[in-house]
């Protein structure tokens, strides 16, 4: 049966699962099955706490390393500081695009039109962003703390750091980037034997939602929710494939096809970091993103490269709120949305969630943070397509610059099939045990 399951492909495991969960969760709902609940639950919360337990490890020591890696860069400083310098230009442009399409969708859609949900003045979400809390959670006042609280946008600051002082000092940091390379390898590994759990951790999330929100939920905030997944599904089917196309000069339906598993697993596990393995893996070895640039843009988006949390989604959310409240958006008003979408979206940080980024955009534009209240019972639900967006795009970059570098592989990009990357990556690991010789 193991091996059986083994060669059920990974996409259709997830969709079993999927199918499953919400299955189960509508049974739980209807037949008041608080202990299926309950179980649905303690499936979905022990597969993100897995991939939680990931994320400090993995952020700091991808960032480091990979900011060392570009030593190996041909060209010298000048390659390293013009490939940055796309990669940031490209972040800054598609982050640019999707705000526009969250503006326009929301401005069509009018989410927050008829909405009569009570809200609660006193309301004050958990995590608030504004622009002063940003800069000053950005500087560690602790390092340590930074580290045993999980402050990722701490932990990205002094990664950045320590990655251009290693790579400023060359060969004498060589024994700490290797401790980081090791760390990271050893991160790696533990989180592939959590992204096999995706399937079952697909479907208490699923089943979860469903029987603790149903369909009833969804009611009064249909408008709203239908706005975020057309604005992400227009960004993710329409923005990246003409851009693919037009300025990558690669086949957009070759892209999806290889790059349909991590964007997957996005959806389901609602984190990028959760993701960033299987992201990169598939960045280099079927997208033909040479692995020097790719070990750098990859990391670097995956905490940084938000489309889905942080453009198109504040800028709906921002929407229904000022409709919500009677308070007319001055065009001013869409530039500053624009604005915290562009240079703010690192305060998402690529975990669950984009509550901070959504109370960033709030107090920018001066709505009511009570707003925020009316739409956080449905935050998972958005989350799934949000993060999958911005996965999407944390692959759609490297390859826009990989080929104005002239540097992309079109022979492994065109390759046929997009195959079950966790096959290969069991078959690879088989091919490695097999070269280390046994002990007794």
């Amino acid at each position: 049966m193991l091996s059986a399951l083994k060669k059920f492909p990974f996409w259709a495991q997830t969709v079993t699962g999927l199918v499953l969960g919400v299955l189960l969760g509508v049974l739980a709902r209807a037949n008041g099955l608080t202990w299926l609940s309950t179980t649905l639950a303690t499936i979905g919360s022990t597969f993100v706490q897995l991939l939680t337990l990931a994320v400090v490890p993995l952020v700091f020591t991808a960032i480091v390393v990979s900011i060392a890696n570009l030593r190996n860069v041909n060209g010298g400083p000048g390659t390293v500081a013009r490939l940055a310098g796309k990669t940031l230009l490209w972040f800054g442009i598609t982050s640019l695009i999707a705000v526009l399409v969250g503006i326009a969708v929301g401005l069509i859609t009018n989410p927050g039109q008829g909405v009569t949900l009570p809200v609660d003045q006193s309301y004050k979400p958990k995590s608030q962003g504004g622009w002063l809390d940003f800069l000053k959670g950005l500087l560690p006042t602790n390092p340590v703390l930074a580290f045993t609280e999980g402050r990722v946008l701490q932990i990205v600051f002094l990664a950045v750091v320590i990655g251009i002082a290693a790579y400023k000092i060359g060969n004498k940091a060589e024994p700490f980037v290797n401790f980081s390379r090791s760390l990271l390898e050893i991160t790696q590994k533990a989180l592939w034997w959590v992204i096999r759990l995706a399937p079952l951790g697909t479907l208490g999330l699923i089943g979860r939602a469903t029987a603790q929100y149903g369909f009833d939920l969804l009611r009064p905030l249909a408008t709203f929710a239908f706005a975020v997944y057309l604005g992400c599904a227009i960004v993710l089917f329409v923005v990246y494939p003409l851009l693919l196309a037009l300025v990558g000069k690669v086949n957009p339906l070759r892209f999806y096809a290889k790059a349909w598993a991590p964007i997957q697993l996005a959806f389901v596990s609602r984190s990028s970091i959760g993701t960033l393995p299987l992201t990169q893996q598939t960045t280099i070895r079927r997208l033909g993103v040479p692995e020097q640039y790719a070990s750098f843009a990859v990391p670097f988006g995956a905490t940084t490269k938000m489309d889905g949390c942080a453009a198109v989604y504040p800028a709906i959310a921002a929407i229904f709120v000022a409709q919500v409240f009677n308070v007319p958006l001055s065009f001013t008003d869409y530039i500053l949305i624009a604005a915290v979408s562009v240079f703010g979206s690192a305060a998402t940080a690529g975990l669950t969630g984009a509550i901070v980024m959504l109370t960033l955009t709030l107090s920018t534009v001066g709505l009511p943070l009570a707003g925020v209240g009316l739409i956080i019972a449905i935050d998972a639900i958005l989350d799934m397509i949000r993060t999958a967006t911005n996965v999407a795009g944390q692959m759609v970059v490297p390859v826009l610059v990989a080929r104005s570098e002239g540097t992309l592989d079109d022979e492994v990009f065109n390759a046929p099939g997009g195959g079950d990357p966790l096959a290969e990556r069991a078959a690879e690991e088989v091919r490695a045990e097999e070269k280390v010789p046994a002990t007794v």
